[in-house]
């Protein structure tokens, strides 16, 4: 079991995000928790790369002296396994919000799917969503969308390395896809469906890994806090 002093000379903690909570929710309660079991008033603790709320996985957070290393693990190659749904856009990319658009779908095959995932796998131009929280003008871009405000985007370069569809069950596709930092499998998901003469959208999403970390490895928040030793 870990002490304090573990705690603040610096862990690496493998959290298994659940569905729905912010990245931001999942260390405020494991910094809580470590606080309240040893009774201490500060405790440094940080994740290695943001999770939307729709998505589920690989959390790494890290507590004390091991913040440091925060950017060292965020740098780091990631793995996500998912679902793309075709013929129709949201405005966020995902299931955040509501269809807006639907396009047709008659002429999509199982080879032309296979063979678009190519265009993808290497370095590429992607524009971030709107619905996300890169800042600009010091306002998160979801500020701006929520407001109904448009706001101008740059694209960034990211680079894919493996994209894969595992599975094609009508209009939905099963994916794997492994990406350098700042890839948005959201972006992924609707410039895909473009690249189809088509729309798609994600409608879920599951971090497997960062670097050497597996999300077989990680444990869920309520685990960590049961593992806590009690007052």
């Amino acid at each position: 079991m870990q002490t304090e002093d573990d705690f603040k000379a610096g862990q690496v903690l493998l959290i298994d995000k659940p569905l729905t909570w912010t990245s931001f929710q999942v260390v405020n309660k494991l910094r809580w928790s470590i606080r309240q079991a040893f009774n201490i008033k500060k405790i440094k603790v940080g994740h290695a790369g943001t999770l939307d709320p729709l998505a589920t996985g690989l959390l790494v957070i890290c507590t004390g002296k091991m913040t440091k290393q925060i950017n060292t693990f965020q740098g780091q190659e990631k793995e996500y396994t998912g679902t793309f749904v075709l013929g129709g856009t949201t405005p966020s990319f995902d299931l955040e919000t509501e269809v807006n658009e639907t396009f047709p779908t008659e002429h999509i095959t199982d080879d032309l799917i296979h063979a678009t995932t190519q265009q993808f796998i290497g370095k590429i131009d992607q524009f971030p969503p709107v619905f996300s929280a890169i800042k600009k003008d010091g306002k998160r871009l979801y500020e701006f969308a929520r407001a109904g405000e448009e706001v101008e985007i740059k694209s960034r370069q990211v680079e894919i390395t493996e994209f894969e569809i595992t599975q094609i069950s009508n209009l939905e596709l099963h994916f794997r896809v492994v990406c350098s930092k700042g890839t948005y499998i959201r972006s992924l998901a609707h410039d895909f469906g473009k690249a189809l003469d088509s729309g798609a959208h994600l409608s879920s999403l599951r971090r497997t890994r960062i670097g050497d970390f597996k999300v077989e490895d990680a444990m869920t928040p309520e685990t960590f806090i049961e593992n806590l030793p009690s007052k």
